[in-house]
């Protein structure tokens, strides 16, 4: 207990009870366990205030050690302090009343603490005020609490009349009550002449059984969406709407209705609409379209047990026609026969553009002597001429026919067996046409349909590319990819490779293809590098009859340049099977290093000239085939066959990537024998592009 303290009390009050009580209750309860700043100044006759106790805290805070007593204010800090510490116990000392203010002081650079102080006065029997009890409280918390109110308040406020979209108040009588600038400008009112109103006087009569429903969710608790037509004086507006639930206390007090205008996005989603169901060069029904709407006529027939037809026509010799007229007739050429289609056909059938130079026409309701006579009636009318830029041109047709329900009961199986007939009619002589009969089934085979539908895989987006990722054996990092092509046709499913590409080959149709693969990676390596992706090394296969193409290096290098691709981002494999004729292979190989890519040969040691071209050829890397790794730890032979290509390799210079690795034990053996790279199964399958993003990463 401070001495000093008590007997200046005893000097001053002289009452012995009321020190016992101080002593007992204060010093001994209140000021060892309260947390505030306490201070207790003697008030001196020339209007100075000296320390006469504090409490530890405040003597801590204060900084006043421990001889303070005695001291003023000017003691123990700097004068701007002590001077405004000093005008607000003056005023106490002349006022003779409890006095409080606050104070803001600065800790850190951006940081800052608040505190309120009160003054309290103790007077004598004179009425003069001989000390003053100052309490000091930290409300730092309070002070911020009480801004962030403030700033959340001023947030709302600025978030609701800021918003561009009208936003209502409404009580749960559904009657307006605030709305926000935008709702004014949306409605071109005034604030009183909209308060009071029943938010759904504002939509047109259709829409307000689906916005009561939608108020009744939005008072259970549930915010809704969706789309109406507000009808408000000589307003008529698309919007879409949101209602959100008020809670307070856990209840619902009234409702946010959020309007947005949506008018012109309804009459673009129109246009929108308009094109994705129409093709732009004809103005006929699309694909798209055609899809649709012949299911909803074979759901209608199945119903009504009628029957529907399904023309698939084609163009005789267009292809020669628009190579000799060139593109640009051939378009008008094509929008002059649409014009016809549409003139020919009944308003109850519809006319599509199936894409190219093919069209279908499907006939609801109609038996097959009905189709004969439209069959016929187109054949006659296409024996008249086009006229175009004042040349005279003559196009027939040929047209293969289904029928629903005696053929098939699907769209797709529809429109396939029309195509069927077609292609019959297309081999025999043109400018006729043919219904489908199963028979056409049987004289195909199954090679015969994989080759016509490939030849329409890439115009009906059916090839897609998966890439196997290619690891650096040492790291186990990704450091490449390979391209792999894969067809999956909507009606045969999935068609491995091993079966769809020798077709390919052998019906020339890998030219096109090749191409399409060739640009497709360019164009996911172009995507890539916008995401930010780090620069990976794709691997191209290049097919024989590919190779032997004299366009090859003209065809890649023009893709390089208008994907601005670098090509050492690009490696070509190549098989053995491509290198037989030496100085043909030499001179593309050439070529193709002129680009600056990399060559690697595929499936290296199944082929009987290996030893020759690795003297000759320029190459980069060699690639293991997959049936040596599959034995390598169980035969002899593909052991002795692996290590002396990568002995050989090494020698050489060059890189050995292994194929069809599927076992720790396989990869264990590769590293050991330092194999640059590798890839298979146990690494990765084949995935799609979208999953790379893991590996690129």
């Amino acid at each position: 207990m401070d001495n000093y303290f008590l007997n200046s009390i005893k000097k001053d009050l002289d009452n012995d009870k009321i020190i016992s009580e101080v002593e007992s209750f204060i010093f001994d309860v209140i000021l060892k366990h309260v947390q505030d700043l306490i201070f207790i100044m003697k008030v001196e006759n020339d209007e100075k205030f000296t320390y006469l106790f504090a409490n530890e805290i405040g003597k801590s805070h204060a900084k006043l050690g421990n001889n303070y007593v005695g001291k003023t204010f000017y003691d123990f800090t700097r004068s701007e302090i002590a001077d405004h510490l000093h005008e607000k116990y003056i005023k106490v000392v002349e006022t003779k009343k409890t006095f409080s203010y606050q104070d803001k002081v600065q800790i850190d650079e951006n940081i800052f603490s608040y505190g309120e102080t009160i003054l309290t006065p103790i007077k004598n029997e004179k009425d003069n005020v001989i000390y003053i009890i100052a309490v000091t409280r930290d409300i730092t918390e309070k002070v911020i609490e009480q801004r962030l109110l403030v700033e959340s308040q001023e947030m709302y406020k600025s978030l609701v009349d800021h918003n561009m979209d009208a936003v209502f108040s409404v009580n749960l009588d559904s009657n307006i009550l605030t709305v926000n600038p935008s709702v004014l400008r949306l409605l071109n009112e005034e604030q009183g002449d909209l308060e009071g109103l029943s938010i759904f006087d504002l939509f047109e009569t259709n829409y307000i059984d689906l916005l009561k429903e939608a108020y009744s969710q939005t008072i259970g608790g549930n915010a809704v969406e969706g789309e109406a037509l507000l009808l408000y004086k000589s307003k008529e507006l698309n919007v879409h709407y949101k209602t959100i639930p008020i809670f307070i206390n856990g209840k619902v007090h009234g409702i946010f209705i959020i309007l947005r205008d949506i008018t012109e996005k309804t009459k673009q989603s129109e246009i929108i609409e308009h094109m994705a169901y129409h093709d732009p060069l004809t103005g006929l029904l699309n694909r798209s379209a055609l899809k649709k709407d012949l299911n909803a006529i074979l759901d209608h027939s199945k119903k009504q047990c009628s029957s529907v037809a399904v023309m698939y026509i084609d163009l005789d010799r267009f292809k020669m026609l628009n190579d000799i007229l060139g593109h640009n007739s051939g378009d008008l050429l094509l929008i002059e026969v649409s014009k016809r289609l549409s003139q020919i056909v009944e308003p109850q059938y519809s006319t599509y553009r199936h894409g190219g130079d093919e069209f279908i026409i499907v006939l609801p309701c109609t038996e097959r002597k009905e189709a004969e006579v439209v069959a016929e009636k187109l054949i006659q009318k296409f024996k008249e001429p086009f006229y175009l830029k004042e040349i005279l041109y003559f196009i027939s047709l040929s047209i293969g026919i289904s029928m629903f329900p005696e053929d098939c009961e699907d769209d797709d199986s529809l429109i396939t067996n029309a195509d069927k007939a077609l292609y019959v009619v297309k081999q025999r002589n043109r400018a006729q046409y043919l219904f489908y009969e199963k028979e056409m089934d049987k004289n195909k085979n199954e090679l015969l349909a994989i080759e016509t539908a490939l030849r329409r895989a890439i115009e009906n987006g059916e090839l897609t590319l998966f890439y196997q990722p290619q690891i650096d054996l040492t790291s186990e990092k990704v450091v490449s990819f390979e391209a792999l092509l894969r067809w999956n046709h909507y009606k045969l499913g999935s068609i491995s490779p091993a079966t769809f590409i020798p077709i390919a080959e052998e019906s020339g149709l890998i030219i096109p293809i090749g191409e399409w693969v060739i640009e497709e990676v360019c164009k996911q390596i172009v995507y890539w590098i916008e995401k930010g992706y780090p620069e990976t090394v794709i691997a191209i296969n290049l097919s024989a009859k590919q190779f032997q193409q004299p366009h090859l290096i003209d065809m890649i290098e023009s893709l390089f340049n208008t994907y601005k691709i670098s090509p050492k981002q690009i490696e070509f494999e190549i098989t053995e099977g491509s290198l037989q004729n030496a100085e043909e292979a030499l001179r593309m190989i050439k070529r193709l290093k002129s680009l600056g890519v990399t060559i690697s040969v595929d499936d290296f040691g199944t082929g009987f000239s290996s030893l020759k071209y690795l003297k000759k050829f320029p190459i980069d890397t060699l690639k293991i085939d997959q049936s040596f790794i599959k034995d390598v730890l169980c035969d002899e032979k593909d052991e002795a066959i692996v290590t002396t290509i990568l002995h050989l390799a090494e020698h050489l210079k060059l890189t050995v990537v292994a194929e069809g690795i599927e076992t720790e034990e396989q990869l264990a053996f590769l590293k050991k024998l330092k194999c640059h790279k590798g890839q298979g199964y146990l690494i990765s399958r084949p995935i799609p592009a979208e999953q790379i993003t893991k590996f690129l990463l």
